[in-house]
């Protein structure tokens, strides 16, 4: 392994209510220049950009650190682009409206000090393989995705808050319709049901805050799994409050906890389903675990969860 690794930083000015670039920028410089640090500093300029530079860094060889600054939706493009890269470790420099993926760890705010960054730990985690894109964090399908779809317009109205934002989209998409039948084959079973939502878990937090399986390990080689059978509008309110809240256990007939290594779901029609913010289509789904296939590094001295 290369003594020192190079540094690339992708930086998503469209990630979060503010552009990031401008304050970001001359910090880079000042911290990598002051230590001798080989680095680049790239502006993406479209979606599916930060995937592209990080697959040709890591595939131009040597050992790479990609700092994802943005939300979870870039760190979801920068894993997609490292995939099978094991020369290239990753992080995030939270810039987005969410950045849920690193709430695992004791001390998220951390990772806005770019100089803990440059001295850090490292792990081995897994990621959700999602037919043929990579999630770390959180998938789902159902009213839940439908509802983070359309949540980004709504977080950059003036005023409106992350959870103001979900409030709104779940208001919105409530009256479209609760539920949809699905075939979903997990375990050796074969659930063929109405359903309002199937979140498979990797990482324990997304949306802005919704917790829905607090234990779940990003390096136990398991999906943590949570399927909500079809609910009726006046239950709604009450089932997505404990579903934010991991409190699922006090609706067993209506939340079914599971742990497996692969989910498949076939859904009717072509169904909206949510990788850490980012948008799928498909009518069949298979969500596979990876085990240890992200090389994740993170400021020196933090834990995360269920290490």
């Amino acid at each position: 392994m290369d003594a020192e690794p190079k540094h690339l930083f992708l930086l998503n000015p469209t990630a979060g209510k503010h552009n990031s670039t401008a304050a970001l920028v001359p910090l880079i410089e000042e911290l990598c220049s002051a230590r001798g640090m080989a680095h680049r500093i790239e502006v993406t300029t479209s979606h599916g950009h930060a995937e592209q530079l990080a697959r040709e860094a890591a595939a131009s060889g040597g050992q790479w650190r990609i700092y994802a600054c943005g939300g979870d939706g870039t760190l979801n493009e920068v894993v997609n682009g490292v995939s099978g890269c094991p020369n290239a470790a990753v992080t995030m420099i939270p810039c987005g409206s969410g950045n849920d993926f690193i709430r695992i760890f004791s001390d998220p705010s951390a990772f806005s000090d770019l100089g803990r960054l440059m001295d850090p730990d490292e792990a081995f985690f897994d990621v959700i393989q999602v037919n043929d894109r990579l999630s770390p964090g959180v998938c789902s399908v159902g009213l839940d995705a439908r509802i983070g779809t359309d949540v980004g317009r709504f977080k950059r109205l003036p005023l409106v808050s992350g959870s103001g934002a979900y409030i709104l989209s779940i208001l919105c998409n409530v009256f479209r319709g609760i539920s949809a039948h699905y075939r979903i084959q997990i375990d050796g079973q074969t659930l063929d049901d109405r359903f309002t939502l199937a979140c498979v878990c990797n990482g324990s937090w997304y949306g802005g805050g919704f917790h829905p399986i607090p234990q779940a390990d990003p390096a136990d080689g398991l999906l943590d799994v949570l399927l909500v059978k079809a609910v009726k509008l006046p239950q709604v309110a009450a089932v997505i409050g404990r579903y934010k809240q991991g409190r699922y256990a006090e609706l067993p007939k209506l939340m079914r906890y599971y742990r497996c290594t692969e989910l498949s779901l076939m859904a009717d029609e072509p169904v909206i389903v949510n990788l850490d913010g980012e948008t799928m289509i498909a009518d069949h789904i298979v969500f596979r675990i990876l085990p240890g296939q992200l090389r994740f590094f993170y400021p020196k001295g933090l834990s995360w969860r269920n290490e």
